[in-house]
C-alpha cells in the first residue's frame, strides 16, 4: 500500500463525503486506503460512510478522543508507506495525492511534507509556519512581523513574503493536511496525546526534525480548507484547550521557565489585541467585535489566574475556567 488517508470525523457528516468524493474522484495513480476514524458522531456519520464509501474503513472509537488520539488509533491501523493525516471539512483537488506522492518519493531525505492549502474563496491559506519560540511570540505579540523583511531575526510565526507558491524546507505543516513517512510516522508513536487541541502536528513535525528528518513543502499539491466546523460551537471551550496546549508545548521544550515566560508572552498580546478591538468596536462596533472582545476578556482572566508550570505538572486549573466554559453551549 502507497498511501493510508487518515480522517478524523466527529459529527462532520455535512462535510466529509465532499472530502471523500474529491480524494476518489481525484487521485488517479496512487494505490491508497481511507481509514476514518470516528470520534463518537451521533449525526449518522458512520452508517453513511459505510453504506455510501464501502472503500474506505470505518473505526469508531465510541466518544470524542479528541485529534491527537483519535488520529493515533487511524495511525496504528494503517498500512502505507505514506500517512497523509486530512481534516475532513477538505477538498482534495484534481491529482494532487499524486504529484504530493511524486514529490515524496523525489525526496527520500525527508520525513513529512505540506501542500499549499487555500480558503473556500481561492487565497491563501497559511499552513506551513516556523517553530513557536519565544523570541517569536514576542515579535508576532508586538506586531514586529514586517521587521523580518529586513532581517530573518524577527522571523516569528509566519514566513513573510511566502505565500506557498514555491518549493521551500519548512518547520511544520498544519494538520489539516500534512504527510509523514509510514514508518517514521510509527517509530515516532504518532501524535503526543497530550496536546489533544493545537500544537499537535507542531509537536509531531519538530520530533521529525529532531529525528534528523527535514519535513518540505509542495506547491503542485494543493486543498482546499473549509475551516473548522466542530470549534465553532465551543468558542471559549476551544480557546481555553488552546492555552492549555500552548503551555504544554513550551513546557516541553523550553522547561520551567519557558511555561512562565510563554505566561508572560501571552498576556502582553492578549492585552495588545483587547485594545485594538475595543477601538475598532469603538469606531465600527459589530456583534463580532463584541464577541471577539468577550473572548479576549475571559482568555485575559484565565491566563492571568493559571500558573503555568503547576497546570502542566499537576493539571491544575483555576475554578474560573471550568465555570467560563461551561457557559459556553
Amino acid at each position: 500500500m502507497k498511501l493510508s488517508i487518515v480522517i478524523l470525523c466527529w459529527n462532520d457528516l455535512k462535510v466529509i463525503c465532499d472530502c471523500l468524493d474529491s480524494i476518489i474522484a481525484g487521485t488517479h495513480t496512487t494505490e491508497y486506503e481511507i481509514l476514518v476514524s470516528d470520534n463518537g458522531s451521533s449525526d449518522g456519520s458512520p452508517e453513511h460512510i459505510r453504506k455510501n464509501f464501502p472503500r474506505c474503513r470505518v473505526i469508531e472509537n465510541g466518544k470524542n478522543l479528541r485529534f491527537a488520539l483519535g488520529n493515533n488509533i487511524g495511525i496504528d491501523a494503517s498500512r502505507g508507506e505514506y500517512v497523509l493525516i486530512l481534516n475532513p471539512d477538505t477538498i482534495i483537488h484534481n491529482g494532487s495525492l499524486d504529484r504530493l506522492i511524486e514529490f515524496a518519493d523525489r525526496h527520500p531525505e525527508a520525513g513529512a511534507f505540506g501542500c499549499r492549502v487555500l480558503n473556500p474563496d481561492g487565497t491563501y491559506q497559511i499552513s506551513a509556519r516556523p517553530f513557536p519560540t519565544i523570541r517569536g511570540e514576542w515579535i508576532a505579540a508586538t506586531l514586529l512581523r514586517p521587521l523580518a523583511y529586513l532581517d530573518d531575526y524577527f522571523i516569528s510565526d509566519v514566513y513573510m513574503g511566502w505565500n506557498g507558491d514555491t518549493e521551500r524546507l519548512i518547520d511544520w505543516q498544519s494538520g489539516c493536511c500534512v504527510m509523514f513517512r509510514g514508518e517514521l510516522l510509527k517509530q515516532l508513536g504518532g501524535f503526543d496525546e497530550q496536546f489533544f487541541y493545537y500544537y499537535e502536528e507542531v509537536d509531531l513535525c519538530k520530533r521529525v526534525r529532531i529525528a534528523g528528518w527535514p519535513v518540505l513543502f509542495t506547491p503542485q499539491a494543493t486543498i482546499t480548507h473549509l475551516g473548522g466546523q466542530s470549534t465553532r460551537r465551543f468558542k471559549l471551550a476551544f480557546e481555553l484547550d488552546k492555552y492549555i496546549t500552548r503551555y504544554r508545548y513550551f513546557y516541553k521544550y523550553y522547561g520551567r521557565e519557558g511555561a512562565k515566560s510563554c505566561r508572560r508572552v501571552t498576556l502582553a498580546s492578549l492585552r495588545i489585541r483587547l485594545v485594538g478591538f475595543s477601538l475598532l468596536q469603538i469606531l465600527r462596533p459589530s456583534d463580532y467585535g463584541k464577541d471577539r472582545l468577550e473572548l479576549i476578556r475571559a482568555a485575559m482572566e484565565w491566563n492571568k489566574r493559571i500558573d503555568p508550570v503547576r497546570l502542566v505538572e499537576y493539571g491544575e486549573e483555576p475554578d474560573f475556567a471550568l465555570r467560563a466554559a461551561a457557559r459556553i453551549t
